[in-house]
Protein backbone atom coordinates (compact mmCIF):
# COMPACT_ATOMS: atom_id res chain seq x y z
CA UNK A 1 0.00 0.00 0.00
CA UNK A 2 1.35 3.57 -0.83
CA UNK A 3 2.31 5.59 1.67
CA UNK A 4 2.12 9.39 0.44
CA UNK A 5 3.43 12.61 2.76
CA UNK A 6 3.89 10.72 5.67
CA UNK A 7 0.46 9.17 5.63
CA UNK A 8 -0.82 6.17 3.86
CA UNK A 9 -2.94 7.50 1.23
CA UNK A 10 -4.58 4.05 -0.02
CA UNK A 11 -5.91 3.13 3.50
CA UNK A 12 -7.16 6.69 4.23
CA UNK A 13 -8.68 6.37 1.16
CA UNK A 14 -10.60 3.27 1.56
CA UNK A 15 -11.41 4.24 5.11
CA UNK A 16 -13.46 7.30 3.62
CA UNK A 17 -15.09 5.24 0.60
CA UNK A 18 -16.59 2.56 4.05
CA UNK A 19 -17.60 5.98 6.02
CA UNK A 20 -19.58 6.80 3.24
CA UNK A 21 -21.03 3.41 2.71
CA UNK A 22 -22.27 3.27 6.29
CA UNK A 23 -23.57 6.76 5.84
CA UNK A 24 -25.43 4.97 2.77
CA UNK A 25 -26.29 2.25 4.47
CA UNK A 26 -28.65 3.74 6.97
CA UNK A 27 -30.21 6.23 4.21
CA UNK A 28 -31.21 3.20 2.42
CA UNK A 29 -32.44 0.82 5.54
CA UNK A 30 -34.66 3.91 6.57
CA UNK A 31 -36.13 4.38 3.65
CA UNK A 32 -36.80 0.21 3.54
CA UNK A 33 -37.79 0.50 7.01
CA UNK A 34 -40.20 3.66 6.91
CA UNK A 35 -43.43 1.90 6.17
CA UNK A 36 -42.49 -0.20 9.03
CA UNK A 37 -41.82 1.95 11.50
CA UNK A 38 -45.45 3.52 10.18
CA UNK A 39 -46.98 1.09 11.70
CA UNK A 40 -44.97 -0.09 14.83
CA UNK A 41 -45.22 3.49 16.12
CA UNK A 42 -48.60 4.63 14.01
CA UNK A 43 -47.20 8.12 12.52
CA UNK A 44 -48.52 9.64 9.17
CA UNK A 45 -46.81 9.93 5.63
CA UNK A 46 -45.67 13.42 7.28
CA UNK A 47 -44.54 12.19 10.64
CA UNK A 48 -42.31 9.65 8.37
CA UNK A 49 -40.96 12.35 6.95
CA UNK A 50 -40.02 14.22 9.79
CA UNK A 51 -38.21 10.92 10.78
CA UNK A 52 -36.59 11.50 7.09
CA UNK A 53 -35.97 15.35 8.01
CA UNK A 54 -33.88 14.28 11.45
CA UNK A 55 -31.58 11.73 9.93
CA UNK A 56 -31.08 14.54 6.99
CA UNK A 57 -30.67 17.69 9.26
CA UNK A 58 -27.89 16.02 11.50
CA UNK A 59 -25.86 16.45 8.76
CA UNK A 60 -25.62 19.84 7.55
CA UNK A 61 -25.60 20.73 11.63
CA UNK A 62 -22.44 18.39 12.23
CA UNK A 63 -20.78 19.58 8.54
CA UNK A 64 -21.31 23.12 9.45
CA UNK A 65 -19.52 22.62 12.95
CA UNK A 66 -17.12 20.30 11.84
CA UNK A 67 -15.94 20.94 8.74
CA UNK A 68 -13.50 24.56 9.69
CA UNK A 69 -12.76 22.33 12.59
CA UNK A 70 -10.88 19.62 10.04
CA UNK A 71 -7.53 21.48 10.60
CA UNK A 72 -8.43 22.10 14.51
CA UNK A 73 -9.27 19.06 15.93
CA UNK A 74 -7.62 16.64 13.25
CA UNK A 75 -9.86 14.81 10.62
CA UNK A 76 -8.74 11.71 12.62
CA UNK A 77 -10.51 12.59 15.69
CA UNK A 78 -12.97 13.60 13.98
CA UNK A 79 -13.87 10.39 11.75
CA UNK A 80 -13.61 8.44 14.92
CA UNK A 81 -16.25 10.29 16.69
CA UNK A 82 -18.42 9.68 13.36
CA UNK A 83 -18.08 6.37 13.90
CA UNK A 84 -18.80 6.45 17.72
CA UNK A 85 -21.72 7.57 16.55
CA UNK A 86 -22.87 5.47 14.04
CA UNK A 87 -22.86 2.88 16.50
CA UNK A 88 -25.01 4.76 19.22
CA UNK A 89 -27.53 6.29 16.61
CA UNK A 90 -28.17 2.78 15.46
CA UNK A 91 -28.04 1.28 18.88
CA UNK A 92 -30.62 3.51 20.49
CA UNK A 93 -32.64 3.30 16.91
CA UNK A 94 -33.08 -0.17 17.40
CA UNK A 95 -34.11 0.25 21.24
CA UNK A 96 -36.69 2.75 20.81
CA UNK A 97 -39.79 1.12 21.17
CA UNK A 98 -38.66 0.33 24.71
CA UNK A 99 -36.68 3.46 25.71
CA UNK A 100 -38.54 6.17 24.61
CA UNK A 101 -40.99 5.83 21.69
CA UNK A 102 -41.20 7.71 18.90
CA UNK A 103 -39.19 10.66 20.43
CA UNK A 104 -36.22 8.05 20.79
CA UNK A 105 -36.54 7.18 17.38
CA UNK A 106 -35.80 11.24 16.43
CA UNK A 107 -32.96 11.64 18.59
CA UNK A 108 -31.18 8.17 17.01
CA UNK A 109 -32.02 9.59 13.55
CA UNK A 110 -31.04 12.92 14.47
CA UNK A 111 -27.72 11.03 16.26
CA UNK A 112 -26.69 8.90 13.21
CA UNK A 113 -27.77 12.48 10.83
CA UNK A 114 -24.53 14.12 12.74
CA UNK A 115 -22.42 11.12 12.11
CA UNK A 116 -23.33 11.08 8.11
CA UNK A 117 -22.42 14.96 8.53
CA UNK A 118 -19.19 14.01 10.61
CA UNK A 119 -18.17 12.10 7.60
CA UNK A 120 -18.76 14.41 5.24
CA UNK A 121 -17.30 16.87 6.66
CA UNK A 122 -13.59 15.01 6.90
CA UNK A 123 -13.83 13.30 3.43
CA UNK A 124 -14.10 15.44 1.15
CA UNK A 125 -11.46 17.55 2.01
CA UNK A 126 -9.19 14.40 2.98
CA UNK A 127 -9.91 13.57 -0.93
CA UNK A 128 -9.12 16.97 -2.36
CA UNK A 129 -6.05 17.42 -0.17
CA UNK A 130 -4.60 13.85 -1.01
CA UNK A 131 -5.59 14.24 -4.70
CA UNK A 132 -5.33 17.86 -5.65
CA UNK A 133 -4.87 17.29 -9.83
CA UNK A 134 -7.89 15.50 -9.94
CA UNK A 135 -10.26 16.23 -7.37
CA UNK A 136 -13.64 16.09 -8.89
CA UNK A 137 -12.67 12.51 -10.98
CA UNK A 138 -11.81 11.29 -7.24
CA UNK A 139 -14.42 12.72 -5.93
CA UNK A 140 -16.94 11.17 -7.55
CA UNK A 141 -14.85 8.17 -7.12
CA UNK A 142 -14.98 8.68 -3.45
CA UNK A 143 -19.24 9.37 -3.77
CA UNK A 144 -19.30 6.49 -6.02
CA UNK A 145 -19.34 4.53 -2.80
CA UNK A 146 -22.57 6.17 -1.48
CA UNK A 147 -25.05 4.66 -4.17
CA UNK A 148 -22.55 1.69 -3.43
CA UNK A 149 -23.28 1.59 0.30
CA UNK A 150 -27.45 2.21 -0.97
CA UNK A 151 -26.78 -0.98 -3.03
CA UNK A 152 -25.36 -2.74 -0.30
CA UNK A 153 -27.76 -1.95 2.35
CA UNK A 154 -30.05 -2.47 -0.02
CA UNK A 155 -29.58 -5.60 -0.28
CA UNK A 156 -29.12 -6.37 3.34
CA UNK A 157 -32.53 -5.53 4.45
CA UNK A 158 -34.58 -6.83 1.49
CA UNK A 159 -32.98 -10.39 1.59
CA UNK A 160 -33.15 -10.57 5.45
CA UNK A 161 -36.92 -9.06 4.87
CA UNK A 162 -37.49 -12.13 3.00
CA UNK A 163 -35.89 -14.69 5.29
CA UNK A 164 -38.68 -12.96 7.68
CA UNK A 165 -36.45 -10.64 10.17
CA UNK A 166 -37.81 -7.53 11.66
CA UNK A 167 -37.09 -3.68 11.29
CA UNK A 168 -34.43 -4.12 14.51
CA UNK A 169 -32.16 -6.71 12.79
CA UNK A 170 -31.80 -4.83 9.66
CA UNK A 171 -31.21 -2.13 11.25
CA UNK A 172 -28.44 -3.57 13.16
CA UNK A 173 -25.95 -4.18 10.09
CA UNK A 174 -25.08 -0.66 10.10
CA UNK A 175 -23.07 -1.85 12.88
CA UNK A 176 -20.70 -3.92 10.49
CA UNK A 177 -19.49 -1.02 8.29
CA UNK A 178 -18.95 1.22 11.07
CA UNK A 179 -16.61 -0.82 13.41
CA UNK A 180 -14.82 -1.54 10.14
CA UNK A 181 -13.98 2.12 8.89
CA UNK A 182 -13.05 2.77 12.97
CA UNK A 183 -10.77 0.02 12.39
CA UNK A 184 -9.40 0.86 9.32
CA UNK A 185 -8.49 4.59 10.95
CA UNK A 186 -7.38 4.06 14.18
CA UNK A 187 -3.73 5.06 14.93
CA UNK A 188 -3.52 6.44 11.56
CA UNK A 189 -1.89 9.68 10.57
CA UNK A 190 -4.21 12.18 8.71
CA UNK A 191 -2.35 14.84 6.45
CA UNK A 192 -3.65 19.04 7.18
CA UNK A 193 -6.15 20.50 4.87
CA UNK A 194 -4.81 21.56 0.87
CA UNK A 195 -5.68 24.89 2.40
CA UNK A 196 -3.97 25.04 5.71
CA UNK A 197 -0.69 23.15 3.78
CA UNK A 198 -1.15 26.43 1.66
CA UNK A 199 -1.30 29.10 4.32
CA UNK A 200 -4.19 30.44 3.49
CA UNK A 201 -5.23 31.84 6.30
CA UNK A 202 -8.24 31.30 8.52
CA UNK A 203 -10.18 34.01 8.11
CA UNK A 204 -9.88 34.22 4.53
CA UNK A 205 -11.14 30.75 4.18
CA UNK A 206 -14.30 32.15 5.88
CA UNK A 207 -14.46 35.29 3.46
CA UNK A 208 -15.08 32.92 0.49
CA UNK A 209 -18.53 32.36 1.20
CA UNK A 210 -19.36 36.29 0.33
CA UNK A 211 -18.62 35.56 -3.08
CA UNK A 212 -21.45 36.26 -5.85
CA UNK A 213 -20.84 33.02 -7.77
CA UNK A 214 -19.98 31.02 -4.34
CA UNK A 215 -23.71 32.04 -3.15
CA UNK A 216 -25.08 31.08 -6.69
CA UNK A 217 -23.58 27.40 -6.57
CA UNK A 218 -25.42 27.06 -3.38
CA UNK A 219 -28.67 27.86 -4.38
CA UNK A 220 -28.05 25.46 -7.44
CA UNK A 221 -26.73 22.86 -4.80
CA UNK A 222 -30.29 23.42 -3.36
CA UNK A 223 -31.91 22.19 -6.65
CA UNK A 224 -29.85 19.31 -7.04
CA UNK A 225 -29.94 17.88 -3.88
CA UNK A 226 -33.62 18.08 -3.87
CA UNK A 227 -33.53 16.20 -6.89
CA UNK A 228 -31.17 13.17 -6.12
CA UNK A 229 -32.34 12.97 -2.68
CA UNK A 230 -36.24 13.86 -2.19
CA UNK A 231 -37.36 10.84 -3.95
CA UNK A 232 -35.10 8.57 -2.57
CA UNK A 233 -36.55 8.99 0.53
CA UNK A 234 -39.69 7.87 -0.91
CA UNK A 235 -39.23 5.36 -3.47
CA UNK A 236 -38.99 2.24 -0.95
CA UNK A 237 -42.07 3.15 0.85
CA UNK A 238 -44.09 4.86 -2.43
CA UNK A 239 -43.14 1.86 -4.57
CA UNK A 240 -44.04 -0.74 -1.89
CA UNK A 241 -47.36 0.61 -1.73
CA UNK A 242 -48.11 1.15 -5.23
CA UNK A 243 -46.65 -0.95 -7.50
CA UNK A 244 -46.53 -4.32 -5.36
CA UNK A 245 -42.77 -5.42 -5.56
CA UNK A 246 -40.13 -3.75 -3.41
CA UNK A 247 -39.50 -0.66 -3.74
CA UNK A 248 -36.28 -0.76 -1.98
CA UNK A 249 -35.54 -2.49 -4.93
CA UNK A 250 -35.71 0.05 -7.53
CA UNK A 251 -33.22 2.02 -5.14
CA UNK A 252 -30.89 -0.86 -5.19
CA UNK A 253 -31.07 -0.61 -9.15
CA UNK A 254 -30.66 3.27 -9.52
CA UNK A 255 -27.96 3.33 -6.89
CA UNK A 256 -25.97 -0.16 -8.58
CA UNK A 257 -25.90 2.01 -12.06
CA UNK A 258 -24.74 5.52 -10.13
CA UNK A 259 -21.98 3.14 -8.79
CA UNK A 260 -20.68 2.30 -12.01
CA UNK A 261 -20.91 5.54 -13.61
CA UNK A 262 -19.20 7.36 -11.44
CA UNK A 263 -16.75 4.54 -10.27
CA UNK A 264 -15.59 3.47 -13.92
CA UNK A 265 -16.86 6.32 -16.09
CA UNK A 266 -16.23 10.00 -13.90
CA UNK A 267 -13.15 10.87 -15.52
CA UNK A 268 -13.36 10.64 -18.96
CA UNK A 269 -17.31 12.11 -18.41
CA UNK A 270 -15.70 15.38 -17.06
CA UNK A 271 -12.87 15.01 -19.49
CA UNK A 272 -15.74 14.81 -22.20
CA UNK A 273 -18.36 17.57 -21.12
CA UNK A 274 -16.43 19.47 -18.15
CA UNK A 275 -18.49 19.78 -15.22
CA UNK A 276 -20.91 22.11 -15.83
CA UNK A 277 -21.85 20.55 -19.58
CA UNK A 278 -22.02 17.10 -17.91
CA UNK A 279 -24.72 18.30 -14.90
CA UNK A 280 -26.60 19.61 -18.20
CA UNK A 281 -26.62 16.34 -19.56
CA UNK A 282 -27.51 14.79 -16.44
CA UNK A 283 -30.44 16.92 -15.69
CA UNK A 284 -31.82 16.54 -18.94
CA UNK A 285 -32.16 12.73 -17.62
CA UNK A 286 -32.96 13.22 -14.12
CA UNK A 287 -36.16 15.24 -15.56
CA UNK A 288 -37.32 13.34 -18.36
CA UNK A 289 -36.88 10.20 -15.50
CA UNK A 290 -38.54 11.42 -12.35
CA UNK A 291 -41.58 12.87 -14.61
CA UNK A 292 -41.66 9.00 -16.08
CA UNK A 293 -41.49 7.93 -12.82
CA UNK A 294 -44.61 9.80 -11.22
CA UNK A 295 -46.82 8.26 -14.18
CA UNK A 296 -45.77 4.58 -14.05
CA UNK A 297 -47.08 3.59 -10.45
CA UNK A 298 -49.19 0.80 -12.25
CA UNK A 299 -46.64 -0.77 -13.98
CA UNK A 300 -43.05 -1.84 -12.28
CA UNK A 301 -41.93 -2.05 -16.46
CA UNK A 302 -42.71 1.33 -16.51
CA UNK A 303 -41.39 2.18 -13.61
CA UNK A 304 -37.82 0.44 -14.33
CA UNK A 305 -37.34 2.31 -17.63
CA UNK A 306 -37.97 5.57 -15.78
CA UNK A 307 -36.11 4.63 -12.72
CA UNK A 308 -33.13 3.89 -14.88
CA UNK A 309 -33.55 7.50 -16.41
CA UNK A 310 -33.60 9.15 -13.02
CA UNK A 311 -30.29 7.36 -12.01
CA UNK A 312 -28.28 8.41 -15.13
CA UNK A 313 -29.44 12.22 -14.65
CA UNK A 314 -28.95 11.98 -10.62
CA UNK A 315 -25.75 10.70 -11.26
CA UNK A 316 -22.86 13.42 -10.82
CA UNK A 317 -24.73 15.71 -9.21
CA UNK A 318 -23.50 15.60 -5.30
CA UNK A 319 -19.86 14.99 -6.21
CA UNK A 320 -19.38 17.17 -9.20
CA UNK A 321 -20.74 20.11 -7.19
CA UNK A 322 -18.32 19.20 -4.91
CA UNK A 323 -15.86 18.98 -7.43
CA UNK A 324 -16.98 22.82 -8.97
CA UNK A 325 -16.89 23.89 -5.58
CA UNK A 326 -12.90 22.95 -4.52
CA UNK A 327 -11.82 24.10 -8.22
CA UNK A 328 -13.08 27.13 -8.39
CA UNK A 329 -12.91 28.15 -4.84
CA UNK A 330 -10.15 26.63 -4.10
CA UNK A 331 -9.22 29.52 -1.02
CA UNK A 332 -13.12 28.45 1.21
CA UNK A 333 -11.32 24.91 1.44
CA UNK A 334 -12.67 22.86 3.72
CA UNK A 335 -15.17 25.50 5.18
CA UNK A 336 -16.91 25.71 1.19
CA UNK A 337 -16.99 21.87 1.45
CA UNK A 338 -18.35 21.72 4.25
CA UNK A 339 -21.04 24.39 3.22
CA UNK A 340 -21.67 23.02 -0.37
CA UNK A 341 -22.88 19.62 1.40
CA UNK A 342 -24.95 21.29 4.23
CA UNK A 343 -26.55 23.16 1.75
CA UNK A 344 -27.69 20.15 -0.28
CA UNK A 345 -28.85 18.21 2.82
CA UNK A 346 -30.77 21.08 4.42
CA UNK A 347 -32.38 21.50 1.07
CA UNK A 348 -33.11 17.60 1.04
CA UNK A 349 -33.92 17.49 4.46
CA UNK A 350 -37.20 19.89 3.82
CA UNK A 351 -38.23 18.09 0.58
CA UNK A 352 -38.66 15.27 2.68
CA UNK A 353 -42.10 16.32 4.90
CA UNK A 354 -42.72 18.39 2.20
CA UNK A 355 -42.93 15.40 -0.04
CA UNK A 356 -44.47 13.64 2.49
CA UNK A 357 -47.70 16.23 3.13
CA UNK A 358 -48.37 16.46 -0.57
CA UNK A 359 -48.28 12.62 -0.54
CA UNK A 360 -50.39 13.18 2.45
CA UNK A 361 -53.17 15.92 0.89
CA UNK A 362 -53.71 14.27 -2.47
CA UNK A 363 -53.96 11.01 -1.29
CA UNK A 364 -57.19 12.26 1.14
CA UNK A 365 -58.24 14.48 -2.02
CA UNK A 366 -58.59 10.91 -3.74
CA UNK A 367 -60.29 8.83 -1.38
CA UNK A 368 -64.10 8.47 -1.51
CA UNK A 369 -65.77 10.10 1.67
CA UNK A 370 -67.34 7.14 3.72
CA UNK A 371 -63.06 5.24 3.53
CA UNK A 372 -61.72 9.13 4.02
CA UNK A 373 -63.73 9.10 7.53
CA UNK A 374 -62.17 5.77 8.83
CA UNK A 375 -58.46 6.37 7.46
CA UNK A 376 -58.06 10.04 8.27
CA UNK A 377 -57.63 11.00 12.16
CA UNK A 378 -57.25 14.18 13.31
CA UNK A 379 -56.60 15.39 9.91
CA UNK A 380 -53.68 13.02 9.04
CA UNK A 381 -53.69 10.26 7.36
CA UNK A 382 -53.54 7.02 9.39
CA UNK A 383 -51.28 3.97 7.40
CA UNK A 384 -52.40 2.04 10.73
CA UNK A 385 -55.88 2.31 10.04
CA UNK A 386 -55.59 2.33 6.34
CA UNK A 387 -53.21 -0.91 6.66
CA UNK A 388 -56.77 -2.30 8.54
CA UNK A 389 -59.31 -1.39 6.15
CA UNK A 390 -57.30 -2.62 3.23
CA UNK A 391 -56.82 -6.28 4.59
CA UNK A 392 -60.76 -6.28 5.01
CA UNK A 393 -61.66 -6.62 1.31
CA UNK A 394 -60.70 -6.29 -2.44
CA UNK A 395 -62.45 -3.79 -2.56
CA UNK A 396 -61.35 -1.13 -0.25
CA UNK A 397 -57.59 -2.07 -0.77
CA UNK A 398 -58.35 -0.89 -4.44
CA UNK A 399 -59.47 2.48 -3.63
CA UNK A 400 -57.03 2.94 -1.16
CA UNK A 401 -54.07 2.32 -3.19
CA UNK A 402 -55.63 4.16 -6.31
CA UNK A 403 -55.73 7.29 -3.69
CA UNK A 404 -51.97 6.29 -2.67
CA UNK A 405 -51.26 6.67 -7.01
CA UNK A 406 -52.39 10.00 -7.01
CA UNK A 407 -50.23 11.28 -3.85
CA UNK A 408 -47.03 9.59 -5.12
CA UNK A 409 -47.36 10.64 -8.56
CA UNK A 410 -48.44 14.64 -7.59
CA UNK A 411 -45.36 13.85 -4.84
CA UNK A 412 -42.90 12.96 -7.82
CA UNK A 413 -44.13 15.94 -10.35
CA UNK A 414 -43.94 18.52 -8.19
CA UNK A 415 -40.12 17.60 -7.76
CA UNK A 416 -39.76 16.85 -11.58
CA UNK A 417 -39.65 20.51 -12.02
CA UNK A 418 -36.38 21.35 -10.68
CA UNK A 419 -34.35 19.68 -13.11
CA UNK A 420 -36.08 21.25 -15.72
CA UNK A 421 -34.61 24.33 -14.16
CA UNK A 422 -31.28 22.87 -14.00
CA UNK A 423 -31.01 22.37 -17.85
CA UNK A 424 -31.42 26.02 -18.45
CA UNK A 425 -29.20 26.83 -15.27
CA UNK A 426 -25.75 24.25 -16.18
CA UNK A 427 -26.50 24.97 -19.81
CA UNK A 428 -25.98 28.95 -19.47
CA UNK A 429 -22.40 27.77 -16.51
CA UNK A 430 -21.18 25.91 -19.57
CA UNK A 431 -21.74 29.09 -22.31
CA UNK A 432 -20.30 31.37 -19.53
CA UNK A 433 -17.00 29.41 -19.63
CA UNK A 434 -16.82 28.48 -23.24
CA UNK A 435 -17.36 31.96 -23.99
CA UNK A 436 -13.91 33.02 -21.62
CA UNK A 437 -12.05 29.91 -22.80
CA UNK A 438 -13.46 26.86 -21.22
CA UNK A 439 -13.76 25.64 -17.49
CA UNK A 440 -10.34 25.30 -15.59
CA UNK A 441 -9.57 24.12 -11.91
CA UNK A 442 -8.14 27.46 -10.01
CA UNK A 443 -5.11 27.24 -8.48
CA UNK A 444 -4.55 28.25 -4.39
CA UNK A 445 -1.26 30.24 -5.89
CA UNK A 446 -3.91 32.53 -8.21
CA UNK A 447 -4.01 36.31 -6.85
CA UNK A 448 -7.74 36.47 -7.62
CA UNK A 449 -8.73 32.86 -5.72
CA UNK A 450 -11.20 31.85 -8.40
CA UNK A 451 -14.86 32.01 -8.66
CA UNK A 452 -17.51 31.32 -11.12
Amino acid sequence: MAVHEGYNRQRLFVASCIALVTTAMAFSIRADILKELGVQFNISHEQQGLVNLMGIWGFPIAILIMGPLCNVVGMGRLLTLASIGHITGTLLTILSPQIGGFPMLLLSTLIIGLSNGTVEAVINPLVATMYPEEKTHKLNVLHAWWPGGLVIGGLLTAGLAYLGFGWQVRMGTILISALIYLALILGQKFPPTERAEAGVPFSEMFKEILRPGYLLLMLIMCMTAITELGPDQWVGSVLTDIVGIRGILFLVYTAGLMFVLRQFFAGVAVKAFTPPGLLAICSVFAAVGLFWLSVSFGSPAMAFIAATLFGIGKTYYWPTMLGITSERFPKGGEFLLAVTGATGMIAAGVAGPVMGAIYDHYTIANLPPDIADKVVINGRYSPEAAQRLMEQSPELRAAIEEALRHGASMAFKYVAILPVILIFVFTAMYLYFRARGGYRPVRLDEEKGGGL
